[in-house]
């Protein structure tokens, strides 16, 4: 229930830095549920109030108003029309609306709104005329005593009213306790064997109605329009809003995802619903883990835990968890984006193993038939070479271009035979002539 206090009115006057003397219009009044007029009188400037769609019953504490020129209160439960009456001492108060209050329905409403407060110009958006004010005046006394006359009915009306809503909200409360009761005790171990024809889904539904039963019923059922029954509708709305909170909660809620087991062991999930791959890097003595997150994907969104037997990889608060062949060195371990693809690369060195050195490929050349057809090659990652026959080389040999002679040499050291030309043989036999110079 909400009562307007000096703290509410501050709070509303943002627009005028919380200053209350010199505050002029207060907004947002309006169905509030507010149950009495009051801590107002204090708005010395206030010329407009809108506490419409509220519980108030009677007009009363806005004398210190003096500034007040318009009232708005529209679908209230004001029954005592005699509390007008207080309004005389707002002379500058020229519009006053009570549609959909209670006294509307008195006979003689109207005339003795009018008769009552002089300085109003127009009721209920309707301009008082000046020839309605004459009427008005010289009717007084009798609408006046009309008037009292129905507000002692509808106050006693309202006292009955008041006592009917008490006892209803009694009765629903016990139901309520009873209820809860009923639940605890079918919930109870024994009960399941209190009868030898129980049947648990009838008594589920005996004793558990649905949402959609309840509200049906609530809405359906007959009510008096009174401040109880609004109370009664908000507190309902209130309930019925939290309990829809509390069950968009627990959809949203999911349990927790299972990453290690009671014993210990760790299991592959996948959370993220991401590619990836993981190779053997056997020349390295390694694991390389490529995941394919997002590319655009905030780095700091991304926590990596390696462990000697599995990776854990949460992306966005979702694990993606790979158990690992053999174990490795999660201190060793190095974890990369890529530039190009945005990948998480994962390298992961193996806790056991050596580091195989690479195979260098034979240069040397076999010989095969021509023939025959050649065996293929395993591709192991090397480099496969095309075999030819020396044999069937097309190359001249240019070491055997000139014909040469053997020839044995003389000495300590024997050198391969000399080959002597043909021209040398012709001059074997010729004499030296010593008066003959040499040839150069």
């Amino acid at each position: 229930m909400v009562r307007i206090t000096e703290d509410l009115v501050r709070r509303r006057a943002e627009h005028n830095n919380c200053e209350i003397f010199s505050l002029e219009e207060i907004f947002y009044l309006q169905n509030n549920l507010i149950p009495k007029i009051e801590n107002v009188g204090r708005l010395k400037k206030l010329e407009y109030l809108n506490i419409a769609l509220n519980n108030i019953e009677r007009i009363e504490n806005l004398e210190g108003c003096e500034e007040l020129k318009k009232l708005d209160l529209t679908a209230n439960f004001i029954g005592e029309l005699s509390s007008i009456e207080v309004l005389k001492y707002n002379i500058h108060l020229k519009e006053l609306f009570l549609v959909g209050n209670p006294c509307t329905d008195f006979e003689g409403y109207r005339q003795f709104v009018v008769a009552t407060l002089h300085q109003l110009e127009c009721l209920d958006s309707k301009e008082i005329e000046r020839s309605e004010r004459i009427r008005a005046l010289q009717d007084y006394p009798e609408v006046k005593e009309k008037i009292r006359e129905q507000e002692k009915a509808y106050l006693l009306k309202r006292a009955r009213e008041k006592e009917d809503a008490q006892r209803r909200m009694q009765e629903k409360k016990e139901n309520k306790e009873n209820q809860m009761q009923s639940k605890l005790g079918m919930d109870s171990p024994n009960s399941l064997f209190d009868s030898g024809n129980y049947q648990p889904e009838r008594e589920q539904q005996t004793w558990e109605e649905t949402d959609e039963e309840e509200d049906r019923r609530f809405w359906e059922e007959p009510t008096p329009y009174t401040p109880e029954s609004r109370l009664e509708t908000h507190r309902y709305i209130e309930e019925k809003r939290a309990k829809d909170s509390i069950r968009e909660s627990k959809k949203k809620e999911k349990p927790l995802r299972t990453l290690i087991t009671t014993e210990g062991k760790a299991l592959n999930v996948n959370e993220p619903k991401l590619h990836f791959t993981l190779e053997d890097d056997e020349e390295n003595n390694q694991f390389v883990l490529d995941l394919a997150v997002y590319r655009h994907l905030d780095t700091s969104l991304l926590d990596v835990d390696v462990q000697p037997t599995y990776v854990r990889v949460r992306v966005k608060g979702k694990p993606f968890q790979l158990v690992l062949p053999e174990e490795v060195k999660p201190d060793s371990s190095i974890a990369k984006r890529s530039q190009t693809t945005g990948h998480l690369v994962v390298s992961m060195p193996k806790a056991n193993g050596i580091i195989l050195a690479r195979q260098k490929v034979s240069t040397s050349i076999k010989t095969s038939d021509s023939n025959t057809p050649q065996k293929n090659t395993r591709r192991s990652g090397r480099v496969e070479k095309l075999e030819v026959d020396p044999s069937k080389y097309s190359f001249p040999d240019v070491t055997k271009i000139i014909q040469e002679k053997e020839q044995i040499g003389q000495g300590p050291v024997s050198f391969q035979p000399r080959k002597i030309t043909e021209n040398e043989k012709s001059y074997v036999d010729v004499e030296n002539n010593e008066e003959v110079p040499p040839l150069i």
